[in-house]
């Protein structure tokens, strides 16, 4: 176990979309280091003012932090990525991670998520949870962690990737659409933000005319039939949730909104269906390269035979108390701070 006391930076906010869903994480996850006797500076990188708040101690009041139902605007992030990087490479940022003894990443998506803060507190020699920056860089693009998950043998829907800023609607996405709906999404994104259910070309071109003109989609058929995730803490598959949906597809505003979606853990599922699932994210984790130090959220959805394929792998799945992860963590009879005092012992060496 974790000794009482440790000087915890709780880096949340960042640049990505997931900024607000982020904050939220990184003040659930400060009550609980902070219930559990750690002292506790909270930090957005990319905010005006850095420090948000800190040192804090057992008995410091942290509030809660609402999600927004639509995410940052994308004109956003160049100024705010501009602020992360300063304050992660110099200032009184760094000299705080540096006196820390833990970096808790409470951060989702973009830089957070997609390898470059791993890399920088490496190069630091700094200890700090989750997955290092290989595996998060190899999870973070959809399309070339689909390519690892199949040749591990994963079920994947067919993918393909396209950049409507610069290119025809190609003949794959067409012939995809031809034979049904299909879900167009940024290959490196997060939170299901700006994702898509489209049935005809009027649609996508309408969907298309949205993406930024740098930006590349990943087109997949839709699969209609249940949307499960399975989380995985260091070796441990968690109880299988299932998410019910009231709309079509599992996207931002349904995560953050009041009614849409419910998630049920244990999933309402046969037992040795939900022990193939947990045995797939399992493979999944360990075929993009999280080993035993690190956590994942695989995310399934089921095609009309009922059958389960791999969507993608969280390499920081969300720490809200309403997330997923800490859902799966009670089905698995552990509290919130247990799952962060679990995920503090996972840390980098």
């Amino acid at each position: 176990m974790n000794d009482p006391g440790k000087r915890v930076v709780v880096l949340c906010g960042g640049e990505s979309a997931e900024r607000d869903v982020s904050h939220a994480s990184g003040r659930s996850v400060a009550r609980a280091l902070l219930e559990r006797g750690h002292e506790v500076t909270l930090i957005d990188p990319a905010a005006a003012v850095p420090v948000v708040a800190g040192p804090l101690r057992p008995g410091d009041d942290v509030k809660e932090c609402a999600v927004g139902t639509t995410p940052p605007p994308r004109a956003d992030r160049p100024r705010l990525r501009r602020r992360m990087h300063a304050a992660l490479t110099g200032g009184p940022v760094l000299e705080l991670l540096r006196d820390a003894e833990l970096v808790f990443l409470a951060l989702h998506g973009g830089w957070g998520e997609d390898g470059h803060v791993q890399a920088l507190l490496e190069m630091a020699g700094l200890p700090f949870t989750g997955a290092g920056s290989a595996a998060c860089a190899a999870a973070w693009h959809k399309h070339r962690a689909r390519a690892v998950l199949a040749a591990a043998g994963l079920p994947v829907t067919e993918g393909v990737l396209w950049r409507p800023g610069t290119d025809e609607v190609p003949p794959d996405v067409q012939r995809l659409l031809a034979h049904g709906p299909v879900v167009t999404k940024p290959v490196a994104d997060g939170s299901s933000v700006f994702v898509h259910r489209v049935a005809s070309l009027p649609h996508l071109a309408q969907v298309a005319a949205d993406v930024p003109a740098d930006e590349e989609l990943l087109v997949e058929p839709f699969l209609p039939g249940r949307e499960f995730t399975v989380a995985v803490v260091g070796s441990r598959p968690l109880p299988v949730v299932e998410i019910e949906l009231t709309t079509p597809l599992f996207d931002y505003a349904a995560k953050y909104q009041p009614g849409g979606a419910s998630e049920i853990c244990p999933a309402r599922i046969p037992a040795d269906f939900a022990h193939r699932l947990q045995e797939m994210a399992l493979r999944a984790h360990r075929a993009l390269g999280f080993g035993a130090h690190a956590y994942s959220r695989t995310d399934f959805r089921c095609d009309a035979h009922g059958e389960p394929h791999c969507i993608e792998v969280n390499a920081l799945p969300g720490l809200t108390p309403t997330s997923l992860l800490p859902l799966a963590a009670t089905g698995a009879a552990w509290t919130y701070p247990d799952l962060i005092h679990r995920l503090m012992n996972l840390t980098q060496p």
